[in-house]
């Protein structure tokens, strides 16, 4: 996986941020989500390289960036993995970049967009409609589906204690129930997640995410709602058919509340688009950055 990658770390906004780089042309940032890392890229970043400075990044409190413990919920707000990536790309010479992001990674994309506007060219955000939304139209069917946005946010140390029980039982309790089932991930992806799951402090990280999206990220949201402060660059907007997202929720509907130039459409797949339909995700992301 990431032929022609290399792998490093650079100390940014307090943290030590794991990233992989490779290609060379404009920058473009990629960023997971839950409760994978990096790696759900390796189907579509070398075709990326062909075109772009590719960097693919492990946010804080996962794979093999550091996890600092959370203070309530300021160290695992957006902003403050928003500021990570910008400083992270600043420390590599990069003051504007396109953004490609998936699930918790394009909640930081969405926040970074608002607080960095002038350092996002484009942006692309996979399967996800925007925070506040979701929360505010939970349904009975988003519940059970999404049932780890409720359990995760749960007082320590009880889901922490939980995962770091069985981390295997719960990356195939999260990964595995999807449309898809386990079928997108390739046995050396797999390995990857568990062992970074399984990492020290990784069930802390991924709680305190969630734990802040459920707090100040609602608070920061609705300061820019009330505000009328909305994204400005091109956003494209792609979600499953076959996903949560799409059925409980109008994704588009959602982003124009937000920001000012969306497209997007459904995809034929479920969550994990960049490892369910690489060639097709790849298409519609060349096609809207170049």
């Amino acid at each position: 996986m990431f032929t022609d990658f290399k792998k490093d770390a650079r100390q940014v906004n307090g943290v030590r941020i794991i990233y992989r780089i490779g290609g060379e042309g404009p920058a473009l940032l990629l960023l997971h989500g839950h409760p994978q890392t990096h790696v759900i890229w390796h189907k579509v970043a070398p075709r990326l390289a062909r075109h772009f400075t590719v960097i693919a990044a492990d946010l804080r409190g996962y794979g093999d960036s550091d996890k600092p413990e959370a203070d309530a919920e300021h160290l695992y707000s957006k902003r403050e993995m928003a500021r990570d990536m910008v400083e992270l790309m600043a420390t590599l010479g990069f003051s504007r970049f396109d953004l490609l992001a998936h699930d918790r990674g394009a909640r930081v994309a969405h926040r970074l967009a608002l607080d960095h506007p002038a350092a996002v060219r484009r942006l692309i955000l996979l399967d996800i409609a925007p925070t506040l939304a979701m929360y505010a139209q939970t349904t009975e069917t988003f519940a059970r589906a999404y049932w780890h946005w409720f359990f995760l946010i749960r007082p320590a140390p009880l889901p922490e204690t939980l995962i770091e029980a069985d981390p295997e039982l719960y990356l195939r309790s999260v990964m595995g129930s999807r449309s898809a089932g386990m079928r997108p991930f390739s046995d050396e992806a797999f390995a990857e997640y568990l062992r970074c799951l399984k990492l020290p402090g990784t069930a802390r990280g991924i709680c305190g995410d969630y734990r802040a999206s459920a707090g100040i990220d609602l608070e920061h949201d609705r300061a820019d709602l009330a505000a009328g402060q909305r994204l400005q660059m091109p956003l494209l907007a792609l979600w499953g058919e076959q996903g949560t997202v799409g059925k409980c929720f109008d994704p588009l509907t959602e982003w124009r509340k937000v920001a000012a130039d969306v497209r997007g459409k459904p995809l034929p797949a479920g969550h994990y688009l960049a490892e369910e339909i690489p060639e097709l995700l790849l298409e519609e992301t060349l096609a809207f950055l170049l």
